[in-house]
């Protein structure tokens, strides 16, 4: 990796750490700028706008601290899925340094039309996943890994209440113990 991407990266992570802890609205361009050992004009050339910096730090966020999320779709049963995705966010939102909760769901908690770019986009992104949870769990359900009367929906909207829920306090204990698809 060059020496300018090890830089845009670093200032990439930094950006999505402000993101984390202050939600889209709540992190102004001095206090992305600051963090990223950059100026505006240096911000804009290499990420773009406000909105285009956040797409970013969200993709990393994905790829980084969140990536639990796509490795547990890929557990061989459907209660493997579940646990994973419950436990991968109590280790993101709840033992992470200095940023307790979840990106996708406090970074737009406030949505004035400034915002509702980034809110609409988090909106997206957990639907997406839940669409991809939905998915994981009918395909458990053809493969007699739950029961034929199960509703794929119905059990993924509500592990991604529980898990979207544990950015609040961690509940995963009493989710799992309860699972009976």
């Amino acid at each position: 990796m060059s020496a300018s991407l090890v830089v845009i990266d670093e200032a990439l992570e930094r950006a999505m750490q402000v993101f984390w802890e202050r939600g889209y609205e709540g992190a102004t361009l001095s206090d992305l700028t600051r963090a990223m050992g950059i100026t505006k004009p240096s911000m804009y050339a290499a990420f773009g706008n406000k909105e285009q910096l956040f797409r970013r730090a969200l993709e990393r966020y994905a790829e980084g601290p969140a990536s639990y999320a796509a490795r547990a779709l890929e557990e061989p049963a459907a209660r493997g899925v579940a646990e994973a995705l419950l436990r991968g966010a109590v280790r993101t939102t709840t033992l992470s340094e200095g940023h307790p909760g979840c990106l996708t769901v406090q970074g737009a908690l406030a949505a004035s039309d400034g915002g509702r770019p980034a809110h609409d986009l988090l909106v997206g992104w957990r639907n997406d996943t839940g669409l991809r949870l939905e998915e994981r769990f009918q395909r458990a359900v053809d493969e007699g890994d739950l029961p034929c009367d199960a509703d794929p929906g119905r059990l993924a909207r509500y592990i991604m209440t529980v898990a979207f829920g544990i950015a609040v306090q961690d509940i995963a204990d009493m989710a799992l113990r309860s699972w009976q698809p």
